[in-house]
Formats: structure tokens, sequence, C-alpha cells
């Protein structure tokens, strides 16, 4: 029996379809039977677990997707599930593979998803000062708005021209507070 047929066996409705696409398949989940859908998969072979993580959806959400294949690598199936943008949750996969603990972290750190039942949620990569959530698409980039953009010109180079005036980068919304090195001259 293949990954996805275990999948399929296990959830009945809970399975929202499957993607052939240009790679391995993708099986859809609801998120409610998140973790049953991973210990189905589990169950029909894949063993190897190398990868959780999470991609932003605007306003419908984020998914969440997994990686796991047979201890072979013969199959290998993309675990997807979706997660609202208000307080997105799941519940955590490390029940059933181990090495999920560290991708939750990951994921809770730059997508501000929580991981119900894993403790270990502590910030993995990026000092206390960094911003909350730096991959959601609704992030900010602090570094855009503190440095200069677009640079001017060295004023022995400028030909006696006058300074450009400088605009906001790209992704920097017109309200947010810039500092005086980064606003018209």
């Amino acid at each position: 029996m293949s990954v996805v047929d275990g999948v399929r066996a296990a959830l009945g409705d809970g399975l929202l379809g499957v993607d052939d696409g240009f790679g391995p398949q993708t099986i859809d989940v609801v998120p409610e039977r998140w973790v049953e859908a991973l210990g189905a998969a589990r169950a029909a072979g894949a063993v190897f677990f190398d990868l959780l993580t999470a991609y932003d959806l605007g306003d419908e959400g984020f998914a969440v997707v997994v990686h796991v294949a047979t201890q072979d690598v013969a199959e290998h199936v993309l675990v997807r599930t979706r997660v609202g943008r208000e307080h997105p949750s799941l519940a955590t996969a490390t029940g059933v593979y181990a090495g999920a603990s560290w991708h939750e972290r990951e994921t809770h750190e730059m997508f501000g998803i929580g991981f119900e039942g894993n403790p270990r949620l502590e910030p993995l990569l990026l000092s206390a000062a960094a911003p909350q959530a730096p991959l959601r698409k609704d992030s900010v980039l602090v570094a855009r708005a503190a440095r200069p953009w677009p640079g001017e010109k060295d004023p022995s180079d400028s030909g006696g021209r006058g300074r450009r005036r400088r605009a906001l980068p790209p992704g920097v919304p017109d309200d947010w507070p810039v500092s005086s090195e980064t606003s018209d001259s």
C-alpha cells in the first residue's frame, strides 16, 4: 500500500484531496486531523521525516507542510494543512516524528504559528529584539526602513548636481516611522 493510500484509508472525509503537482504528491488534510494524517503516513511506511515549514497565504492564513518519505526514499509525499491568520495554531507533530520539534520551533518563530503540545517553542534563530514572525507577509522588515534608500551618490561624484530625493524602500508602508536619515532631504 502506498503512503497516499494509507492516509486516504485512515482519514476518509478528513482528506481534502491529493495533488499530483510537479513533484511529490501533496496530501491536503483538515487541521483537526493533522496528527492523525501524519500517523497514518508513518504507519504506511513514511518513517523518514525531514521538513516541516509554512508559507503565508495572505488573507487565507498559512499552509503548514511536512515532507516525509519511506526508509528507502522510493516514495515521498508532502502532507499539508491550512490554519487561520488570527491565532494560527496546530497540534504538534512531535508525537509522530520527534525531529519535528526543531522545525516547529523555527516555524513558530518565523510565522507565529503555535504548535499545541510542543513545550519548547522558545526563540531558536532570532534575538529578542528581532521583529515577531518576520516571514509573514504583513511583517515589515525594520532594516529596510532604518537604512537610507535609495542611496545617494558621493557628493564628490555628483558633478555639482543637487541631492536625490530619498524614497522608502519596497515593502515599507507609507505610514511607517522613518528616521531622519531616510526621509526626504
